[in-house]
């Protein structure tokens, strides 16, 4: 680029501060990290450890999101100063210096401006991703444990932690089913885009005669609720088993622990966990699973009564898949909701899914805006009724 160029670059970046400030909701931010904040120096504070915990990521969170946006801002001032020097100086190499850095900060005030989309009351907590091999036998059984490597590469790259709750394997090869948990920063804002059914199409590796193949498997991505939501879960109607771990072993199963299912007799809810490093623990982290459930399920209950909600809920069914990974004739990825697509299939297989999540983060926030017109407009017809 030449200097003309940066200068206008930079020029118009600027312009962006202050609505992505705005979009942050960064004022707001500050007042509720000052309140939590007061609240941690209250002699009461530590009364409620699950709470006090609860609070303290939350403080963490808020500041890490100012911080992200205070290095944005300060990264652009320095690149203008810089740009000053490469003039006067007249010096390529610093002119140079500012095309890279005004590349990175792109990229970054991106990734800044797709969290203004994650609205959601829950967006910013862990995420609960189960991944269950569809029709297909041991092709499915295969593309499902390719998946569980597609979303922990994607998981890694963005330094989130995950963890394996349950592992069940295949007959011959690959996983019949797997339950992670992804703990970071929105990782349930950015994982739910995955939610629903993936299609493979490639030659099997298990077919002899060479023929192709099409396998499907679903994935359902829950939040994992803190402790400031409640649930109300009777003791009675939970049906408890211990059983002996089993599975892929290694990384995935702590043999000496003791896993427990619980099941929800109401609704018929099983959860499973065989992971964690005690008894104790699995129970903990399986009626935490069971709670996310229960959730989504009062949630769908209460989205049923809006036509366009049914009929989302309706196409999350076996053939109604929400994006296919086609092998063989040829190479591409497609998400059938936004039509974004791409042929560099060994790249999204390695976890770059960034833009198909944020594809769909964006006509997720429009139909979000859209609905919430069509409450309001509603709303407004009944009160003049």
């Amino acid at each position: 680029m030449t200097l003309e160029e940066l200068k206008t670059s930079i020029e118009y970046s600027q312009t962006l501060v202050e609505p992505l400030s705005l979009s942050l909701r960064l004022e707001q931010d500050a007042e509720e990290c000052a309140r939590l904040t007061k609240e941690t120096g209250e002699a009461t504070f530590w009364a409620d450890p699950k709470r006090a915990s609860v609070v303290q990521k939350r403080i963490t969170h808020l500041m890490r999101k100012r911080k992200r946006f205070s290095d944005l801002t300060s990264q652009l001032e320095d690149l203008s100063v810089l740009l000053e020097l490469a003039e006067e100086e007249e010096d390529k190499n610093v002119l140079q210096e500012v095309e890279v850095g005004m590349k990175k900060w792109t990229h970054d005030y991106e990734i800044l401006r797709l969290e203004t989309l994650l609205t959601g009351e829950h967006d910013s907590l862990n995420a609960i991703v189960s991944l269950h091999a569809g029709a297909g036998g041991t092709e499915a059984q295969d593309w499902t444990s390719m998946l569980l490597r597609m979303y922990t590469r994607w998981a890694e790259s963005h330094e989130f932690e995950v963890s394996v709750l349950d592992y069940i394997d295949g007959d011959e090869a690959g996983i019949k089913s797997v339950t992670l948990r992804i703990a970071g920063d929105n990782a349930y804002g950015y994982l739910r885009s995955e939610h629903g059914i993936h299609r493979l199409v490639r030659i099997s590796p298990f077919d002899s005669s060479g023929r192709r193949h099409t396998s499907f498997a679903s994935c359902e991505v829950l939040p994992e609720l803190d402790d400031t939501i409640e649930i109300n879960i009777v003791p009675d109607d939970l049906k408890i088993d211990t059983f002996r771990a089993s599975g892929a072993g290694g990384q995935h199963v702590n043999k000496t622990s003791s896993a427990v299912r619980i099941t929800h007799l109401p609704t018929g809810i099983v959860v499973t966990c065989q992971n964690e490093r005690s008894q104790l623990q699995n129970k903990e982290t399986a009626m935490s699973m069971l709670k996310s459930r229960l959730f989504h399920l009062a949630q769908q209950q209460q989205l049923d009564r809006i036509e366009d909600i049914k009929g989302e809920v309706s196409e999350i069914a076996w053939g109604s898949q929400i994006r296919s990974y086609v092998f063989c004739p040829y190479t591409m990825v497609k998400d059938h909701r936004t039509e974004y697509e791409t042929g560099d299939v060994d790249s999204v297989m390695d976890g770059d899914l960034d833009e198909f999540i944020n594809a769909w983060l964006i006509i997720d926030a429009q139909e979000r805006e859209s609905q919430r017109e069509i409450e309001l407009k509603t709303d407004g017809e009944t009160n003049n009724s």
